[in-house]
């Protein structure tokens, strides 16, 4: 299947939405929420592709478009409802596979994660890992094949047998519609990150924070998107949130089937 048409525009950095930044700092301030509420940030003239009315837009999100908002997680809500309803039984079925393979732990994995704002909520997933994956951890950052503060290796060794199928169609990632229906998600957002990661954010990459996090994005469904550098990642996030609109959200729902179907996963 050829690789979905994008929205964005291509992962290098020849391509702008301005060609130019002002020469001063801004700063963008987000309400703080929580224990990692997100505070106030410097965006230094280098801060990206963004012009600084596009980056006082992303740091308000979805705030100023109330109709968007509120169409969107309608959608959301029935979106999520019927996928876990007509998808139960595969749930079920992959929830068996990965504990045949792997019965020392629960099929899923729960971890913490950041998302709308600052605020933390435990992300679902089928588990894909040894039990024990948290605890190798530390031993294999020198293995780290990504820029930034993400942490991705292509032959993770603590991935399991299921666990290696699982990534590669992203089946792993369907309990989250529950995080969606829980209102900590949204179908289509930037991914949620670790509270490690979040913590090493410049001002310009916090700006991921605008709005809540989602299952699929403009980076998940890249076929190059692992040799996507986390500064080019970062822009596609942001992208998105300026172009948002519930077309682009059911057009990078089809390319998200398509790279699913095709296992164009990690």
């Amino acid at each position: 299947m050829p690789e979905p048409r994008q929205e964005e525009p291509p992962s290098s950095h020849k391509t702008t939405l301005s060609e130019k930044n002002d020469n001063k700092m801004y700063e963008l301030s987000f309400a703080a929420a929580g224990e990692n509420g997100a505070g106030s940030y410097d965006l230094a003239p280098d801060a990206g592709r963004f012009t600084s009315a596009q980056l006082e837009r992303v740091a308000a999100g979805f705030d100023r478009r109330p109709v968007y908002r509120f169409a969107k997680r309608a959608f959301d809500v029935a979106f999520s409802a019927c996928v876990l309803v007509v998808l139960s039984p595969l749930l079920l079925a992959i929830a068996l596979a990965v504990f045949l393979d792997d019965p020392h732990g629960s099929p899923l994995f729960f971890q913490e994660r950041v998302g709308l704002r600052g605020r933390t909520f435990r992300m679902v997933k089928f588990r894909t890992m040894c039990v024990d994956a948290e605890q190798r951890l530390d031993a294999l950052m020198g293995a780290n094949e990504k820029d930034g503060p993400v942490f991705k290796i292509a032959e993770d060794p603590r991935v399991t047998r299921a666990g290696r199928l699982l990534r590669k169609t992203s089946l792993d990632e369907l309990p989250q519609f529950w995080n969606v229906l829980a209102g900590d998600m949204s179908i289509v957002g930037p991914r949620p990150a670790l509270p490690r990661e979040v913590a090493q954010y410049s001002g310009r990459e916090r700006l991921r924070l605008s709005v809540r996090p989602g299952i699929t994005c403009y980076w998940q469904t890249r076929r190059n998107r692992d040799s996507i550098s986390f500064a080019e990642w970062v822009d596609l996030d942001l992208l998105y949130v300026l172009k948002a609109s519930l077309w682009t959200d059911v057009k990078l729902i089809m390319q998200t089937v398509g790279c699913v179907l095709t296992g164009q996963g990690e």
